[in-house]
């Protein structure tokens, strides 16, 4: 007898589909969304039946690594954190920022379409980053390290625009540079 809810995947269902995320992101940022899903599977070590049974199309895999995507950059606040000084956690996370975003950028058209089509593929994906990005920050006041005055939506507005206007390998260097120069400005003058 079932309640309805969903049955837990088995380890290596749960392992065969993060291969898959990881190996889209891959295929997606180099080759881009055209990309054959069989490549996806190969680069992933798994079947095209694999690939098919966790995700039925190909927008289905573009949300589900958009999403998978939003949750390591959120998960990885706390284990920097636990890892790093605040200001140094901080900094790490902006430079997973821009991968993220790096990645996003390369994702945007079937976003959009998927969006456009009624899904949502964003969903809390905003808010989940304010946090990251609150959690980060608080820990840094909390040192006495960085400025009182700046909210996380502040700081979260300024890398949204350094990682857009910096999208793509070819700027990386410039967007750490304006990382630094953004995050140097936050700090508490001594």
């Amino acid at each position: 007898m079932t309640d309805g809810a969903p049955r837990p995947m088995r380890a290596d269902a749960r392992r065969n589909r993060e291969k898959i995320l990881t190996a889209a992101v891959r295929v997606f940022t180099t080759e881009g969304l055209d990309a054959h899903l069989e490549r996806i599977a190969k680069e992933a070590g798994v079947g095209s039946a694999t690939l098919y049974r966790n995700f039925p199309t190909r927008e289905a895999l573009v949300e589900a690594v958009y999403r998978n995507e939003v949750a390591h950059l959120c998960d990885a606040a706390p284990a920097l954190l636990a890892q790093k000084p605040p200001t140094e956690a901080l900094r790490a996370w902006t430079r997973l920022f821009l991968d993220y975003v790096t990645a996003k950028y390369g994702m945007i058209d079937a976003l959009r379409a998927i969006a456009a089509q009624g899904s949502n593929p964003y969903g809390h994906s905003r808010e989940m980053i304010q946090a990251a990005i609150a959690s980060l920050m608080d820990a840094c006041t909390a040192a006495g390290e960085i400025r009182t005055d700046i909210r996380p939506t502040d700081l979260s507005a300024a890398l949204e625009g350094i990682a857009l206007t910096s999208a793509g390998t070819e700027h990386r260097q410039q967007a750490e540079r304006l990382l630094d120069l953004t995050l140097d400005g936050l700090m508490v003058r001594r």
